[in-house]
């Protein structure tokens, strides 16, 4: 009988601690989904449901005027078609950079490594700021071009250190064989090393690829043409200037300003929100790989 009672008392406070952990997610889940939920009913409602706040969760009076209008603007297009180039090319980039520098500096035998390591880290912590990084940049020759939005951040030390964290884990042993029957350093790195480390480079590929996709504020500082606005950019030029106002006069009552903001939103988020369920089974399993020192 005791056991009995100890048994359902255990059964009780299991049952308890799921349901008030179950619903502590659904609450969280619900906190982070609520601005995505509000910004496509703003974005898909019609004007009169706008104005009068009923808006939450679902559109009310569901239209496409606003996102007719905004992707009717060549503006975007263009935006987009530099976002796109920017966000290929900067994790491409930063991919090899980071790969080459993690692999070198997670060999024990390479000399200097402590001192590289600690030199790198160090820029983790402090830089020059913007004055001095602007001359830098407007020095080179990159001020007004798509370069300036690739090279100054080409290599994340956050995922540097993720990345060489998870070199350090492979059996050294690989390396060895491979060495012994005439491997380069470099075929080690191609043919061995690579093809084991898919999750982390999908997850190391994807922190650059929504690094260099909401990339905001040096797109500010160092681009001036229109021609050249990041997707970001354009979206900040078309809630605060008179584009936006032009436009919500040239289609009348139907598509409000607030309607406008939020399809702008929706459409600078959705491209990178489509890709992220194609690496997600690499992102986890790379994010603990990289992250607990072997």
């Amino acid at each position: 009988m005791v056991k009995e009672k100890t048994m359902a008392k255990k059964k009780k406070k299991i049952t308890v601690g799921t349901v008030v952990l179950y619903t502590t997610l659904v609450l969280i889940g619900f906190i982070c989904l609520y601005p995505f939920l509000n910004v496509l009913a703003y974005s898909f409602s019609g004007y009169n449901a706008v104005l009068s706040g009923k808006v939450t969760f679902f559109p009310i009076d569901f239209n496409l005027d606003a996102y007719k209008e905004i992707l009717h603007k060549a503006q975007i297009w263009i935006s987009m078609n530099v976002t796109i180039i920017i966000t290929l090319a900067g994790t491409f980039i930063g991919l090899i950079l980071t790969v080459f520098a993690a692999y070198g500096l997670s060999r024990n035998d390479l000399p200097g490594r402590k001192v590289l390591s600690s030199i790198i880290l160090f820029t983790m912590y402090f830089n020059g700021g913007i004055i001095p990084t602007f001359m830098v940049v407007k020095g080179l020759g990159m001020y007004d071009s798509l370069t300036a939005l690739v090279i100054p951040q080409a290599i994340n030390v956050f995922n540097f250190i993720v990345m060489r964290t998870f070199f350090r884990q492979l059996p050294e042993s690989l390396e060895e064989a491979a060495k012994i029957d005439g491997a380069s350093d470099m075929q080690v790195l191609v043919k061995i090393i690579l093809p084991l480390s898919i999750p982390i480079i999908a997850t190391i590929g994807l922190f650059y690829a929504v690094q260099y996709w909401n990339g905001y504020f040096d797109a500010l500082l160092y681009i001036q043409s229109p021609d050249k606005y990041t997707l970001q950019l354009r979206l900040r030029s078309l809630l605060f200037a008179d584009e936006l106002n032009s436009a919500g006069e040239a289609v009348g009552t139907k598509v409000m300003t607030q309607s406008l903001k939020m399809a702008c939103v929706a459409v600078s988020t959705l491209p990178i929100l489509v890709v992220y369920p194609w690496l997600q089974k690499y992102f986890v399993k790379g994010v603990m790989l990289g992250s607990v020192k072997g």
